[in-house]
């Protein structure tokens, strides 16, 4: 059964009028999955596809590849139905090359350079100014952004108010700061708080860029802050309270699409003298902690803080200065770990035989390189697996999502 957790979690009293807001989660080619249960929470919301139906989410915040769909479906918030069927054919017809190199000459280039920095680095002083950015190149996913994505449509939709509030996550390699990018129909004052900020923006494809830029993978990103420039880096990484852009943004309650499975640490299948850990196996469970990690703790110390509330007499309650905001969340049934191993067969040769090099194998187990395979397959096989999976996951729990929308 896929995750399903509803609570609430207080926040600063607000208009009682303040509409439902959307979380979508990092993840790389995981992101397909939110399409999915997107389309399913709409066909159980609307299931004759009415040309009358209005956004369901008036709030859309976004980290990593989540902020894409994010921004995707802000371009469409006139028409959520438009929006969904332009979300999915994208993601169904994608493949590995539209996002990064994965041709022969572009990986061996790379390779080629990270090696000769490894081996002849510190004896050739000239060549630590020629450093590889990023083990993969992701110039290609510029180009279908660009081509796909239509801003003006979503500057439009925000001033019109189909959408009340779009927010793009970063994080700052400069500053150290988690930045959110916020854009607005009406006046939301910027707020900060310890490492955290928010900065008022037109968003554009830089900050799509930015915020899927997962580390040491793809590029950072240089981005203008006032009169000084940020280096930025995945929306997903020092994310401590990924709901809260959502709450300051005026959402009254949440609805959370996460990307990881409730038990992608695999013990079951924990051996007593396992073997010593893959580059890939590693990096693997580090993008699982920067994607996967602080939206179960948020959870969780949302948990914390109802139950002590609860704990407090009516009169009470009222007297303070904080309110409860529902929320709902809904993460995969399955591990995408072993899904993606299913399709690796359908990734570019080239991008295949560099992640084999990385420790990557046949096989089931966290020692395979799943982990790590599941956020780079860009492949049309494996993200419309994901997409079925995210629309069963919505449609087993029908009665949950109808009373989260029908509350007042």
């Amino acid at each position: 059964m896929p995750t399903l957790r509803a609570n609430e979690k207080p926040v600063s009293v607000l208009d009682s009028s303040l509409p439902t807001g959307l979380v979508l989660t990092g993840g790389g080619a995981r992101a397909a999955y939110q399409v999915g249960v997107l389309q399913g929470v709409l066909d159980i919301l609307d299931p004759a596809h009415s040309a009358q139906f209005s956004n369901p989410f008036k709030v859309i915040c976004g980290s990593s590849a989540g902020a894409i769909n994010a921004v995707a479906l802000g371009c469409h918030a006139n028409a959520p139905h438009v929006a969904l069927d332009h979300i999915r054919r994208l993601w169904e017809n994608l493949h590995t090359g539209m996002v990064y190199k994965a041709d022969s000459a572009g990986l061996v280039f790379t390779g080629l350079r990270w090696l000769g920095m490894l081996s002849l680095g510190w004896l050739v002083p000239h060549m630590r100014n020629r450093n590889p950015r990023s083990l993969l190149d992701n110039r290609p996913l510029v180009e279908l952004l660009s081509a796909t994505l239509d801003f003006d449509r979503l500057h439009q939709n925000l001033s019109l108010g189909h959408l009340e509030a779009l927010a793009i996550t970063a994080s700052g390699y400069t500053s150290g700061e988690h930045l959110t990018f916020y854009q607005s129909h009406r006046t939301i004052q910027p707020w900060r708080r310890s490492l955290r900020r928010a900065v008022p923006c037109n968003i554009d494809v830089t900050h799509l860029m930015a915020s899927s830029s997962i580390p040491f993978i793809f590029p950072a990103e240089a981005m203008s802050l006032g009169s000084q420039v940020e280096w930025c880096g995945d929306g997903s990484m020092r994310q401590l309270a990924p709901l809260s852009p959502a709450i300051h943004l005026g959402a009254k309650k949440i609805f959370v699409i996460g990307t990881g499975h409730q038990d992608d640490t695999h013990p079951e299948l924990r051996q007593e003298d396992p073997k010593y850990p893959t580059l890939a196996q590693i990096g693997g469970q580090a993008l699982s902690n920067i994607f996967l990690d602080s939206l179960s703790m948020d959870l969780e110390r949302m948990d914390r803080i109802n139950e002590l509330l609860a704990q407090l007499p009516p009169n009470a309650l009222q007297s303070q200065t904080l309110r409860p905001v529902s929320t709902l969340a809904i993460t995969p049934s399955r591990s995408l770990d072993g899904i993606a191993m299913e399709h690796l067969d359908q990734m570019p040769r080239a991008a295949r035989t560099l992640f084999r090099v990385l420790g990557v194998s046949s096989g089931s187990g966290s020692s395979t390189g799943g982990a790590l395979i599941s956020y780079l397959l860009f492949e049309a096989s494996y993200t419309q697996a994901l997409i079925r999976l995210g629309r069963a996951d919505s449609m087993s729990h029908v009665e949950e999502v109808q009373a989260f929308f029908k509350e007042t």
